[in-house]
């Protein structure tokens, strides 16, 4: 029976890419000459460090755009709230986000039941598998959920025939 997997994953060596880039401009560039800015990645969070407000917010816009670039959503970025930290600079944690969390799943499962499609949608962990009996029913299925408004990116992983 055909199936596939709707899930949330970050290509994490893309992702320490495009923060080695972010690192290399900050060196670089002459408005972070003097600066205290920096960015680091440790287990899934990144740490962005400024001098001020519009400071860490260059080095998360430079960021975003090395993540276009290098093919990454920006949605899968949870944005933390901004706190002081030692010397005078400000820190904001981000969490990249993994896996499709409950809630998001069960609304994917509702969409799809609400359709009436000929799949049957299924919750198996952090990832929903949708199977079906035929083909296009299942790209049917994709394309539908697609065009949903959902917080993080959802890719489609194991298709099988």
């Amino acid at each position: 029976m055909p199936s596939f997997d709707i899930v949330c994953e970050m290509d994490m060596q893309e992702m320490d890419n495009a923060v080695n880039q972010v690192k290399k401009e900050i060196a670089t560039r002459y408005d972070f000459k003097h600066s205290k800015a920096s960015i680091e990645l440790d287990d899934g969070k990144i740490t962005l460090v400024g001098d001020d407000v519009n400071n860490l917010n260059t080095v998360a816009e430079i960021l975003r755009a090395k993540m276009v670039r290098r093919k990454l959503e920006a949605k899968s970025l949870e944005y933390g709230d901004m706190e002081n930290a030692s010397g005078d600079t400000r820190r904001q944690l981000v969490t990249i986000k993994q896996g499709v969390d409950k809630e998001t799943a069960k609304k994917i499962v509702k969409h799809i039941k609400q359709e009436k499609m000929k799949v049957q949608a299924a919750i198996q962990g952090e990832q929903v598998r949708v199977t079906g009996k035929k083909r296009d029913d299942l790209q049917a299925a994709m394309a539908l959920v697609r065009g949903m408004d959902v917080d993080r990116p959802l890719n489609f992983t194991n298709f099988r025939d």
